[in-house]
């Protein structure tokens, strides 16, 4: 029997992260959903996001992010054997983004795909490498989260146009001594009434033969996800550190899905997370940028020295679908 052998430990060796140039303060946003800077601040914490421009695509950014991450782990682009990029905004049904990615990064023609796991698509991605990686299927794992939501969400929506936003992030998975990488604890729940809380408003072929095509947007039923996510992601995100062996007292950062930061504290206050874990508040200036979200608050973290290298840092995405994964890693 043919055998691969992969390695025993995976880790993350380096996180990179790109946000478009253009901020937008609340005050860009109210006036269209009839809001305020106060209400929405109140209801999500953000006082700012930002929007890509039109050379800042799904591709850029991932390519800019990438080239952070591969920097700071000391690997070529060139060692890099797959490419995993999670998005639900690169408009192109077909081919990938993360091929081209592949080769505007110079790979030695990586395997590469995208994978549609909405926010918690960059846990789910960090999931996938970590496993390539000890199978023997890969020994460098380039993982992608990146969004243009700013491209699928209506301006005058009330319930979605405050929240949403655009920006990359990446992670290089790679060989590592020791466990650097917990054991995945993910799922779904496609009940119908769980998966129309977030979705698509437009079908595509509604909008192909309608007589004003608009653009698909994206809708959610806030209420209804705030409940769900502040209190079963609690549970999710306590079963990751199970099965990683790891404590909340031993755990020094908290990086959730930057969703909301009422969800946020909901979360905190169910795990009981003690005083010293710093918990990751970049949604108060990148709003949710779904996959995005997680690579650029670890980053923002590390950056800021809230993070420091050997860290061990809890990781939860929730989303459309419903989809949520949660993994215990530590910093690179």
């Amino acid at each position: 029997m043919l055998t691969e052998q992969g390695e025993t430990y995976a880790g993350i060796l380096g996180i990179g992260a790109y946000r478009p140039k253009r901020l937008v303060p609340n005050a860009e946003i109210v006036d269209a959903i009839d809001s305020s800077d106060e209400w929405i601040q109140q209801r999500s914490g953000i006082k700012t996001r930002r929007f890509a421009d039109d050379s800042e695509t799904v591709v850029a950014m991932s390519v800019a992010a990438s080239r952070d991450a591969l920097a700071a782990a000391g690997v070529d682009p060139r060692q890099v054997d797959c490419v995993i990029l999670a998005t639900v905004s690169h408009l192109l049904q077909t081919p990938s983004a993360a091929t081209a990615v592949a080769h505007e990064l110079g790979t030695d023609q990586a395997a590469a795909f995208d994978i549609s796991a909405a926010c918690a698509g960059f846990c789910h991605a960090v999931a996938l490498g970590a496993d390539l990686v000890r199978g023997g299927s890969a020994r460098h794992v380039l993982v992608i989260g990146v969004e243009r939501l700013s491209d699928i969400t209506s301006p005058t929506d009330r319930g979605t146009a405050f929240i949403f936003a655009d920006g990359a992030g990446a992670a290089v998975i790679g060989p590592s001594d020791t466990p650097a990488i917990g054991p995945v604890v993910w799922g779904s729940d496609g009940e119908p009434k769980q998966y129309d809380l977030i979705r698509q408003r437009e079908d595509w072929r509604d909008v192909l033969v309608a007589d004003e095509p608009v653009m698909p947007h994206l809708t959610m039923q806030g209420n209804e996800v705030f409940r769900w996510a502040s209190f079963s992601m609690a549970k999710v995100a306590l079963q990751a550190l199970d099965r990683a062996g790891v404590t909340v007292d031993e755990l020094d950062c908290f990086v959730p899905h930057q969703a909301n930061n009422r969800i946020t504290d909901a979360m905190a206050r169910a795990m009981k997370l003690p005083p010293h874990v710093r918990i990751a508040r970049d949604i108060v200036d990148s709003g949710n940028t779904s996959a995005a979200s997680i690579p650029l608050a670890l980053e923002r973290m590390i950056r800021d020295g809230e993070a420091k290298s050997g860290d061990v840092a809890l990781l939860i995405a929730f989303g459309a679908g419903l989809s949520y994964a949660a993994q215990v890693v530590t910093i690179p």
